[in-house]
């Protein structure tokens, strides 16, 4: 009987060990593929708009915004969705005449692969990236929310920061009155745009700190002839 339980006891202890080591083997492969997304970004999306930082306010915006719903998602999905969404914008992975969001969906998968990226949700990220922007129509959870936080990144102090970020100091198609031009464009149409509860409720809060920074604009620049 002693010899019974002792076998039972050890045959415990062996599972509980196989389990932690399965554990153990996710959280190194979570890490790893996180860690490569994280470095290649940092390395390689650099601009003031729509680089490393931006990915970094969509990823945690649309986390926020989940839970403010009670939504639960895949946090793979998102986190590698919100991080290469933009990986199109930029020299080695940007395709003349195919719109970033298509093209940065194509080959996501390039950078995936290989990475400890479950394969099976490679499809869901494809999917998140190509119905970012905010006029386009997301389907499922990480897409609608990775959607609206990268609309809500457009309104605000920091749509306001994004916008005159997009200046050319020296002259150019993008100077002060079209970035403003920009900006009530945003205004206006963003937020008919955002889908969950919790990110129509931040477009209002958004769009209310734009407009009061665009009236004062206005009134210290001569209704922007002295911009």
């Amino acid at each position: 009987m002693k010899l019974v339980k002792a076998k039972q006891v050890y045959a415990i202890v062996c599972a509980l060990f196989l389990l932690c080591n399965i554990a153990t083997a996710d959280e190194i492969n979570q890490a790893g593929w996180r860690t490569h997304v994280i470095e290649l970004a940092k390395a390689n999306f650099i601009h003031p708009a729509w680089g490393f930082s931006h990915s970094v306010r969509d990823y945690n915006l649309a986390k926020s915004l989940a839970e403010q719903d009670e939504v639960k998602l895949d946090d793979d999905v998102l986190f590698a969705s919100a991080y290469l969404h933009d990986m199109a914008m930029f020299p080695g992975w940007e395709k003349h005449g195919v719109d970033h969001a298509d093209q940065a969906a194509a080959i996501v998968d390039t950078v995936l692969n290989g990475s400890g990226f479950p394969d099976e949700k490679i499809e869901m990220v494809r999917l998140a990236i190509r119905t970012h922007m905010y006029n386009r129509d997301p389907a499922g959870p990480e897409s609608v929310y990775l959607h609206d936080a990268d609309a809500l990144d457009w309104l605000g102090a920091i749509g306001i920061i994004r916008a005159f970020s997009m200046i050319e100091p020296n002259g150019g198609q993008h100077d002060s009155h079209n970035m403003v031009a920009l900006l009530e464009n945003y205004m206006k149409n963003v937020p008919n745009h955002v889908i969950s509860p919790a990110g129509k409720m931040l477009a209002v809060e958004r769009n209310a700190e734009a407009m009061n920074y665009l009236k004062q604009l206005n009134s210290e620049t001569a209704n922007l002839n002295s911009l």
